[in-house]
């Protein structure tokens, strides 16, 4: 695949041009104008907090019209980008597979029909659809069901093959592995509600009527595939303080802690052990509410006989309307779908290997140096992820131009917009600044790792491509440093008089998020 000339081809044209940028008479990278001098030595200043002390901090702002340079701080610095890893993965997505690209899943069958009897197996096949909830495995079931199915005297095959059978990426800490952002990855699935986190239950804890007595637990959806060791109590009055946490290697779900009479229920989303399993459940349960017995067992991982013809199907959602839940609430067991489902498009094979080579081959193509980087996974959950920042920028500038960016772009977190689906995850950053409404990013975050890459338009309309990386820092938090240079970005204008300031711009406090967790709209936790 060629490589595309923009991002580092217009930069030289910049920095030779003897044509002025728009606004900006005579600026040149060596010899900036004073706007963007005082827009530098504002990021410096910003850059030189306390809580970066002893970290590595990367950060690299382009003009989009123009390719000029405006901040370059270890640009060039290879740092692990946590979620904003997500815009090589979305990007490629988009291109190889398309905006109208669907992931379907089907009830087949091979055998012979006899009024109501079903002689033979029914299949169950995943086509990697992340968003398939209970509700749409009732639909498939209703179905069967309206096709005259009453009886089958065979199995319920459950087919996973589309993709492999490793479920969690090689990198990943094994201690994430029972919540919901380290979901295990397989083509048949289930999400439990319309976050679409595929993979997980939600539990639900709600006070007994008396203290003393144990919560009652349910789960959404409800389900038999996971067990319940209820160990928590009811008090008569005192802080809720549940736990609930599933045991390594299988699907026994202990709850412990208390909750007082009258409190509301506490939830929480984690994770089970073999989602092929999981799906294979909660169809069978509905086949069961819709009268369709079966004789059979459940049999996990065998692929559909060519020759089986269809009973039932159900289409996804559209890639571009996925990619708003996807960026939005930066759903990492989407970036892991994403990548398998490219490499089985692309090459036949439904694993990590295949879809990470062809992202690499797709953003080489689009002008970033695949040389100076290294992806290991689709979401950015590996620490063996290292990308510059000046690699992130190069790539955002060049996507403006293909016809897809508008819907990406509109899917990308908004600072400062409440709304669960416009703001994601930066929905409680920069309200209130010129930022809000005005930034397009990618967060990103892991124990001591915070990123923040995408579009700023500027005081006099300039699109700036930025990426903002730090790493190894020791406090709780440092979104607001990232929220500083943005606004900063926000209120620069080229010409006239610059309402950048040396000193760093106020921002509104941004709610701290728990160590090592991505940030998210709508968990227990916000960012």
């Amino acid at each position: 695949m060629h490589r595309r000339l923009f991002p580092r081809a217009l930069a030289l044209l910049a920095l030779v041009a003897t044509a002025a940028t728009a606004g900006a008479p005579g600026a040149t990278a060596e010899s900036p104008t004073p706007a963007t001098t005082r827009l530098r030595a504002t990021i410096d200043a910003i850059l030189a907090d306390n809580r970066l002390a002893g970290a590595q901090a990367s950060v690299v702002v382009v003009d989009t019209s123009t390719g000029q340079t405006l901040y370059d701080r270890n640009g060039d610095r290879r740092l692990i980008p946590a979620s904003n890893t997500k815009l090589l993965t979305s990007t490629a997505a988009m291109e190889l597979l398309g905006p109208g690209h669907r992931f379907t899943t089907d009830v087949q069958t091979t055998g012979k029909r006899r009024g109501g009897l079903l002689s033979g197996n029914l299949h169950l096949r995943g086509g990697g659809d992340p968003t398939m909830l209970a509700a749409d495995y009732d639909a498939l079931a209703a179905q069967v069901a309206a096709d005259g199915v009453r009886v089958v005297s065979g199995n319920l095959i459950a087919d996973d093959t589309r993709y492999d059978n490793t479920r969690l990426g090689p990198d990943w800490t094994w201690d994430d592995e029972p919540y919901y952002y380290a979901g295990q990855v397989s083509a048949l699935t289930v999400a439990p509600d319309t976050d679409y986190d595929a993979g997980t239950v939600i539990v639900h804890a709600a006070p007994a009527a008396r203290a003393g007595a144990r919560p009652v637990v349910s789960t959404t959806p409800p389900t038999r595939y996971v067990r319940i060791d209820n160990r928590a109590e009811t008090v008569s009055e005192g802080e809720t303080s549940i736990s609930i946490e599933r045991e390594h290697g299988g699907n026994t779900i202990v709850v412990t802690g208390q909750i007082a009479v009258g409190d509301e229920p506490s939830s929480d989303w984690v994770t089970v052990w073999e989602p092929t399993g999981y799906a294979a459940e909660v169809f069978r349960a509905a086949l069961h509410r819709h009268g369709v017995r079966v004789l059979g067992r459940t049999v996990l991982g065998q692929p559909t006989p060519e020759t089986a013809h269809l009973v039932a199907r159900h289409d996804s959602m559209s890639l571009g309307e996925l990619m708003t839940p996807f960026l939005k609430l930066s759903n990492n067991g989407h970036a892991e779908v994403l990548t398998k489902e490219i490499g089985r498009v692309l090459s036949g094979s439904g694993t990590w290997s295949a879809g990470l080579t062809a992202i690499s081959e797709y953003v080489a193509d689009t002008g970033m140096d695949t040389g100076t980087l290294r992806q290991r996974d689709g979401s950015g959950l590996s620490r063996r992820n290292l990308v510059p920042a000046t690699e992130f920028v190069d790539l955002l500038a060049e996507v403006r131009t293909e016809p897809w960016f508008a819907t990406w772009y509109a899917a990308l977190p908004i600072a400062g917009q409440p709304d669960r689906f416009v703001g994601g995850t930066l929905r409680s950053r920069m309200a209130g600044t010129p930022a809000a409404g005005n930034v397009h990013a990618k967060t990103g975050s892991l124990t001591g790792v915070s990123g923040l890459s995408g579009y700023v338009t500027t005081a006099d309309g300039h699109l700036l491509a930025f990426s903002i990386l730090l790493n190894n820092y020791l406090t709780a938090s440092v979104k607001t440093l990232e929220d500083q240079i943005a606004v900063a970005l926000a209120g620069h204008r080229e010409g006239g008089t610059s309402t950048a300031r040396v000193a760093p711009p106020s921002v509104p406090d941004t709610p701290r998020t728990p160590e090592g967790v991505e940030c998210s709209w709508v968990k227990p936790i916000t960012c």
